[in-house]
């Protein structure tokens, strides 16, 4: 049972350290009008339909990239948030918050040049 209560604190620090990045790469304002429990459920509804989606999927260009439609997550997160009565949020917020977490793996990149 130990490897799996590693391996969920380790999946815990990761989902932290992805929040706090995303917070710190918010403007202020839209810092502030979101929570962090916003966050992490942002970041899970990121995760799942990255996961549930064919995103992944498809084929990289010659540069190694794969293009993700940020405003069809957007309406996803909005979607779900809707259904499952988490709030109403704003489309222009969730947007930020989706490109702030897109553009985490992107610090990884700059260190290694």
């Amino acid at each position: 049972m130990a490897v799996l209560d590693d391996e969920l604190l380790e999946d815990a620090a990761f989902d932290a350290e992805v929040v706090c990045f995303v917070r710190q790469n918010l403007p202020d304002d839209v810092s502030e009008r979101l929570s962090d429990e916003d966050l992490y459920y942002f970041h899970d509804l990121i995760e799942e339909y990255l996961a549930d989606s064919s995103t992944l999927d498809i084929e990289p260009d010659e540069d190694g990239y794969v293009t993700i439609e940020v405003d069809a997550i957007v309406a996803y997160i909005i979607g779900k948030a809707t259904a499952e009565k988490q709030g109403n949020f704003n489309e222009e917020d969730v947007a930020m918050v989706v490109e702030a977490e897109l553009s985490y793996g992107d610090i990884f990149e700059d260190e290694d040049h």
